[in-house]
């Protein structure tokens, strides 16, 4: 029996289910036959480390606060990375991937799969949901 190809989604900006994109994606994904798990920050009443959600594996990091200014993204997005990559390698062992999509943003998330695309040789999808400069605008006011 072949073992159905599998996904993991990583976002930083909400947690899933909350974030309508990611989730339209995977719950997509999953109707396609893959089997998808989810790496996003805890928020609102989903609250738990590790869930399915149906039939979605959703693994779920601490954010200690969202961030104000370039010092506090640059604390945020590295606290984020760090969890990122903790829950990559558990979702590695407990479910397994055969590609990583990336939701921006941030832009930063090529940093976790960079290390499962050149040592492990998993493809690795950008997926663009925010225009960077105008984001940046938005966020800084300049």
């Amino acid at each position: 029996m072949s073992k159905s190809p599998s996904v993991l989604i990583i976002v930083e900006n909400l947690t899933v289910p909350l974030d309508r994109r990611v989730w339209q994606e995977a719950r997509t994904l999953r109707e396609a036959g893959y089997t998808v798990s989810v790496i996003c920050p805890r928020g609102g009443k989903y609250t738990a480390s590790y869930e399915v959600l149906e039939g979605i594996h959703v693994f779920r990091h601490p954010l200690p606060f969202e961030a104000d200014g370039a010092l506090g993204y640059a604390l945020e997005y590295s606290c984020a990375l760090f969890w990122e990559f903790v829950l990559s390698v558990r979702a590695y062992f407990k479910v397994g991937f055969d590609v990583i999509q990336a939701c921006n943003p941030p832009d930063l998330i090529f940093l976790v799969a960079g290390f499962w695309k050149h040592l492990f040789g998993k493809p690795f999808v950008f997926d663009h949901h925010d225009i960077n400069p105008e984001l940046f605008e938005v966020k800084f006011g300049r």
